[in-house]
């Protein structure tokens, strides 16, 4: 016996099927999201703190390649935020900050939104400052022999970055997170 009518295929989904998937995806939406937010930050960071540090490294090469002193310093008038960006020059006046007759080598505009950049060297008052002389040696302002070590710590969320710059002048990034023992910065973790 021939049945009436042939047997269709179903096409599309159910009430069900579908409110099950979409849960699904919800579910992985509210467990991924906070990560995601998390790895962003993570990654502007990361991008913040390189970015710095090739500045340092512009600001010794400079330095050697000119044979002179070369400054970096925090772009605000006060040069007391280095959030506000930095600005590597050669300082033709010894006034520590960027004015007329200064060669401008480079220039960085604000970090992101939210972010936290603190210095820590032999004084801790601003003006802020990182020096370098025709030895690519770190060194102070008023005496280009003296060795002035320290470093810059950024904190944007959960994560921290600190650039070090030893006694010689070698500038280097450590996170405390995976490198606890060798780590520490000006900021309080």
């Amino acid at each position: 016996m021939r049945r009436a009518c042939p047997a269709r295929s179903r096409r599309g989904f159910t009430l069900t099927e579908m409110m099950a998937v979409l849960t699904v995806v919800g579910l992985l939406l509210l467990v991924g999201v906070p990560n995601l937010r998390e790895m962003i930050l993570r990654h502007q960071l990361r991008v913040t703190a390189n970015a710095m540090l090739a500045a340092i490294n512009l600001t010794r090469a400079q330095a050697v390649a000119r044979g002179q002193r070369v400054i970096m310093t925090p772009a605000d008038p006060r040069q007391a935020e280095w959030a506000s960006g930095w600005l590597v020059f050669v300082d033709r006046n010894a006034s520590l900050s960027f004015d007329a007759g200064d060669e401008l080598i480079f220039e960085r505009g604000p970090v992101e939104r939210g972010m936290r950049v603190s210095s820590v060297f032999a004084s801790p008052l601003a003006p802020f400052y990182i020096a370098y002389n025709s030895a690519g040696r770190s060194c102070g302002a008023g005496n280009s022999m003296a060795a002035r070590p320290g470093g810059v710590s950024l904190v944007l969320g959960r994560s921290t970055r600190h650039i070090k710059i030893n006694m010689l002048g070698r500038a280097r990034i450590c996170d405390p997170q995976t490198q606890a023992h060798d780590c520490e910065g000006a900021a309080n973790d």
